[in-house]
């Protein structure tokens, strides 16, 4: 398949191989293939956490844990992802939207969903909004992406214009050792043997490649959520992140950054606009961590989101 460069990016896998049991939680047969799920707590509605492209559920184990504490909360991998079984990177946001749901079903969560979109997750909190409006309870989106993108964002960081570094990442030795540190100190609050397992899959040759894979046709999918249909009108958070991601300044100027948030918060004032009940959040807070850097304020805005539909 053909990331929004038009390059070709496969992703070294046997599609037919299973996965390793997770760490946490357990295997669901879907189509065919088996998808690694875990919940805790009890009530509803059930908040579900779709997350960024390199990231997996459990590195939003932190948020998970205190949102279980008053509701059901579930983290999942996608197909193609940390602990579900592989599949062909990049994809569509209709496939894994709909394997979301029968996912749901097979784990029996039952709906209507509090969704919490990280970033490439929006797509499919997106999606799943014009597939299954009935389903969907609230909405709690972490920057995510939108098929207005460029309309907000500089020429600069439109989707179609991916760097390459990004569809294909090579990693120097010190680089990475910069990497294990930042991942290091991101997840001192994880147990010390879960930890120490997302800090090497992270950092492995696997995982790099299936998170430069879901990056690369970010404009196909705009593309394919614009004109399906609006948010449904529940209650929503847009939660938009300013701080600086780690590295960050290895790519772009200090202006560049600059203008990045400025569009950023102009799309997350638009998001929050175009529903009766959207409230838009800024939070100072680096995009990649913003379920880390700012814990505290993502559980309070899910715990908003479940008192309004109580």
């Amino acid at each position: 398949m053909k990331g929004a460069g038009g390059t070709l990016v496969p992703v070294d896998q046997d599609e037919g191989a299973a996965v390793s049991t997770p760490p946490l939680g357990r295997l669901y047969e879907v189509g065919g293939r088996m998808l690694a799920l875990h919940r805790g707590g009890v009530g509803g509605p059930p908040v579900v956490f779709l997350p960024g492209a390199t990231l997996v559920g459990l590195d939003y184990l932190n948020v998970h844990k205190r949102v279980s504490q008053f509701t059901t909360s579930v983290i999942y991998d996608r197909a193609g992802t940390g602990w579900s079984d592989p599949i062909d990177l990049p994809r569509n946001a209709t496939d894994p939207t709909r394997e979301l749901q029968a996912l749901l079903k097979a784990a029996e969560v039952d709906g209507p969903y509090i969704f919490v979109a990280h970033s490439l997750g929006g797509v499919y909190a997106r999606r799943y909004s014009q597939l299954f409006p009935d389903e969907v309870a609230g909405l709690l989106l972490l920057d995510v992406l939108h098929e207005d993108w460029d309309t907000y964002l500089p020429d600069a960081s439109h989707l179609a214009d991916v760097p390459d570094y990004d569809c294909h990442p090579e990693f120097a030795p010190e680089l990475l050792d910069f990497l294990r540190d930042v991942l290091r100190q991101r997840l001192t609050d994880w147990p010390p043997p879960l930890r120490d397992l997302l800090v090497e899959k992270h950092l492995s040759g696997e995982w790099f490649k299936i998170g430069a894979a879901e990056r690369c046709n970010f404009a196909e999918l705009a593309d394919e959520m614009r004109g399906q249909g609006d948010f449904p009108d529940v209650p929503l958070v847009v939660m938009t992140a300013l701080g600086d991601d780690p590295g960050q300044e290895l790519f772009v100027t200090e202006n560049q950054a600059q203008q990045i948030n400025d569009g950023k918060v102009a799309l997350g004032d638009a998001i929050a606009r175009s529903v009766p009940r959207g409230e838009h959040r800024v939070v100072q807070a680096s995009q990649s961590t913003v379920t880390i850097d700012a814990a505290d304020e993502v559980v309070a805005a899910i715990r908003d989101l479940v008192e309004a539909l109580g």
